[in-house]
């Protein structure tokens, strides 16, 4: 049927809800538990050297004239978002744990993910070289803006957030542990590159495999000290509301604003799919870090969710831009055939 064949479940989202399942039945404890966060330290470290190894600096150089599309979209990114995060507090206060409220502010404030909005720019026509620049700088501009912004939302939030690392401290270990193997991984790339774009579909199970492993430790220490048991199930409800209210909003604001602001098709593309993701894949590795000696599962929840909905909406979206361009070009041809 095509609505389900649109709203169908891809193989990671599963593999992340087994991940849980497995979490719940058989948590990590004691010299277990420790062995395991050493492992998932190295593999998140590994993980963001091929980032920096896969990032072609041509295409950055390419897209980096584009200074109001970058502008706007890191607007969204770290301003309009965290304000959204912001102005749900009343209701999330009322719908929502503690926790999970801080793990949607923690969502509010991530960057942008990099091959899915590059991906989605690129199936619905977009400016994809300015889409590369600006979803590559948002997760780079994040080690840095993603901490201080938590700094600053979880001190509204009447201590909720204490169990943070301070924000100076949080980038410092966010330097060490993410920005400079991914640095390390972009210089080498003359000598590496070739071996990692042959190899890119295989290292995608790399990225995969490291947030599961992450996803799995978080998880088994949350369910030790009773995530299921303090989180009714109409708050992870809410949850999914939140996220789906909150793409939403952020994608309508773009559409029309970026229409406003008198960019192209083809910039209003690369705008609203960088603008409104999320990066899960930088998001469980900061949050390990931001809230170390935490429980993590419940704060993670909400971008786990935000996720799966937001590659749903996306394909669509994506999906209705081709078949108007398909149109419009179409249009064009017959108008030239006619003439």
């Amino acid at each position: 049927m095509p609505i389900l064949s649109k709203l169908r479940i891809d193989s990671f989202t599963l593999a992340l809800l087994a991940t849980v399942l497995l979490a719940s039945l058989l948590p990590l404890s004691g010299t277990a538990a420790r062995v395991m966060d050493v492992v998932t330290d190295v593999g998140i470290a590994f993980l963001f050297f091929l980032h920096g190894a896969k990032l072609a600096r041509e295409a950055i150089i390419a897209g980096a004239a584009a200074w109001r599309l970058h502008l706007t979209i890191f607007a969204s990114t770290f301003v309009l978002f965290p304000l959204l995060g912001l102005a749900g507090k009343p209701l999330a206060h009322w719908l929502l744990t503690p926790e999970l409220y801080i793990g949607v502010l923690f969502l509010c404030t991530l960057p942008s993910t990099v091959q899915s909005s590059i991906a989605f720019t690129s199936m619905a026509g977009g400016n994809v070289p300015a889409a590369v620049c600006s979803a590559s700088m948002s997760s780079l501009i994040g080690v840095f803006l993603t901490p201080l912004l938590m700094g600053l939302l979880a001190g509204t939030q009447n201590g909720a957030g204490a169990a943070m690392a301070h924000p100076l401290q949080a980038i410092g270990s966010i330097m060490l542990q993410l920005l400079l193997p991914f640095i390390a991984g972009h210089l080498l790339r003359p000598w590496i590159g070739a071996w990692v774009e042959r190899h890119r579909g295989v290292l995608r199970y790399t990225d995969q495999g490291t947030i599961l492993l992450v996803v799995y430790t978080a998880f088994s220490a949350s369910v030790i000290e009773g995530l299921w048991r303090k989180t009714p199930l109409d708050a992870l409800l809410a949850v999914a509301l939140i996220a789906i209210v909150l793409l939403a909003l952020v994608m309508t604001i773009l559409t029309f604003g970026s229409r406003r602001l008198g960019f192209s098709r083809e910039d209003e593309i690369a705008i609203v799919f960088c603008g409104s993701k999320k990066s899960l894949a930088t998001g469980v590795p900061m949050a390990k870090v931001l809230f170390a000696g935490t429980s993590l599962g419940a704060i993670v929840l909400p971008i786990m969710l935000f996720h799966q909905i937001q590659l749903i909406v996306c394909a669509f979206v994506a999906q209705r831009y081709a078949r108007a361009a398909h149109r419009r070009a179409a249009d064009a041809t017959a108008g030239d055939i006619a003439d």
